[in-house]
């Protein structure tokens, strides 16, 4: 028998960069964090450069539990980079926090990334070979230690070489004592934007972070493209002398990013509002109300009900203040959670008919509890719709989306998962669906497919040997 626990898949990371030596980087850079947490909940930091030296404060918990007035008036600088962090299981520790800072023959540089790099253990070890010593387990040590290696010449010509030897997906922020970089992988798995500040620049993971500091969106970064801003203004080179598909990774669109941001000339909202007109298409069911699995689901609630004229209803409250969700030590526990997270709505839910749509479903554990809170205040039918197709392979590319056998749409065929939720019917978008929603089909389907678009290595493939975390 096996055993399925959390429903959704885990965060990835936020990264933020800023030039502006007229302003005060480190408080940007506080407030650009803060518009990305939900991309990461563990830990924060934030590497300010003065032009001679690299000054960092970093720690454990949210942007505002890191960060106090003082120390973010401490951090004085003309250019700063910052990072929130989710971790696989076992790496949760201050040492693997980023940003990274390094010294080394050239002076100082500090990095963060978002992404995993599907050759990290090889990369490390012939590294280790050469003499290369490591302080964390994650693979953005890895990035640096290329770095280092390669900056014979310019800190550019080196993040060239290094982008040749990396695997996998990446989005960093590279601070020099002179200079920011930005690079995203050839592939474009990994989103990051560039935005201006009267005469300076930003970078972000998201433009919804743009929006908070008051910047201008001006464009995506581009796959393989190293983006540098430094007195001069922003000027940038492609890494890669051949193109290579791009493959966005949808994930974005359906659960990760905040709906106010666009990603790849996409508006998150907006492409989730279209899947759920997707799905009106492909599974229109007689019913009294559609309801959602806030928040990730509500525009493709919202999408599904006004295609076909039905009432939208809020059937779930969501308790805004519970924060981050930790593992509990009890089944019990663990059940306790999802109901301080989200509680039904009686009033609006009895005797209906309910159409209940949701994101995504990776484990089934939540989805079932859900179904069950949904009935239990009185709903006479529950149908279950999914803005995702199933989700049958794991991810890795900075995504944790488990080991296979724990994803139940690999056990389960969609007959099964509709049992063990005890839901009326369950229907899941279309990869065809989903890629109409888009408008596009430049994006990573792999943990839908299996499908990778970047080779992973059967060492990589093992969990149980995987001591290479993501960022």
């Amino acid at each position: 028998m096996f055993e399925f626990g959390e429903d959704k898949p885990k965060e990835e990371c936020g990264v933020f960069g800023i030039y502006a030596p007229d302003q005060e980087v480190a408080r940007l850079t506080y407030y650009g964090l803060y518009a990305l947490q939900h991309r990461g909940q563990e830990s924060a930091g934030i590497a300010v450069s003065n032009g001679r030296s690299i000054s960092l404060h970093k720690g454990m918990g949210l942007v505002s539990e890191v960060f106090s007035d003082r120390v973010v008036d401490h951090l004085k600088g003309k250019m700063a980079i910052g990072h929130v962090r989710y971790s696989t299981t076992g790496s949760s520790l201050l040492g693997n926090a980023q940003p990274l800072v390094v010294h080394y023959q050239k002076g100082m540089m500090a990095l963060a990334h978002n992404g995993n790099l599907t050759n990290a253990l090889e990369l490390r070890e012939e590294l280790g070979k050469n003499g290369a010593v490591f302080q964390t387990t994650i693979d953005s040590e890895v990035i640096i230690n290329l770095i280092t290696r390669y900056r014979r010449d310019s800190l550019e010509d080196a993040l060239v070489k290094t982008m040749m030897d990396l695997k996998g997906a990446y989005a960093l922020v590279v601070l020099a004592e002179d200079k920011l970089f930005g690079l995203r992988d050839p592939h474009g798995i990994r989103p990051l934007c560039i935005g201006r500040v009267g005469d300076r620049y930003c970078l972000a993971s998201e433009s919804c972070a743009l929006d908070t500091i008051g910047a201008e969106f001006m464009r995506d970064v581009e796959p393989g493209e190293i983006v540098v801003i430094d007195e001069e203004g922003l000027h940038s080179r492609q890494g890669f002398s051949k193109i290579v598909d791009r493959s966005s990774c949808a994930f974005e669109f359906i659960y990760f990013a905040r709906p106010d941001s666009t990603i790849d000339k996409l508006n998150v909202s907006a492409s989730r509002r279209q899947m759920g007109i997707e799905l009106a298409r492909e599974c229109p069911i007689v019913a009294d109300l559609v309801i959602a699995v806030p928040d990730s689901g509500t525009a493709s609630a919202l999408g599904y009900a006004t295609a076909l004229g039905i009432p939208f209803g809020e059937g779930l409250i969501k308790n805004r203040y519970v924060g981050r969700t930790f593992i509990q030590p009890t089944q019990a526990m663990r059940e306790v959670g999802v109901r301080l997270k989200l509680n039904a709505n009686a009033s609006v839910l009895k005797d209906k008919r309910v159409v209940m749509i949701d994101d995504s479903i990776v484990r089934g554990t939540t989805s079932s509890k859900l179904v069950e809170m949904v009935k239990k205040a009185g709903a006479k039918e529950v149908h279950f719709l999914i803005s995702s197709p199933p989700v049958s392979y794991p991810c890795y590319y900075g995504i944790d989306t488990a080991e296979r056998e724990k994803l139940i749409a690999n056990q389960l065929d969609v007959e099964g998962i509709r049992k063990y939720i005890g839901a009326d019917s369950l229907h899941y978008i279309s990869q065809e669906g989903l890629l109409r929603a888009l408008g596009t089909n430049t994006v990573c389907l792999a943990c839908f497919n299996g499908m990778y678009p970047i080779p992973v290595s059967n060492l990589n493939r093992s969990k149980n040997d995987f001591e290479i975390y993501q960022c």
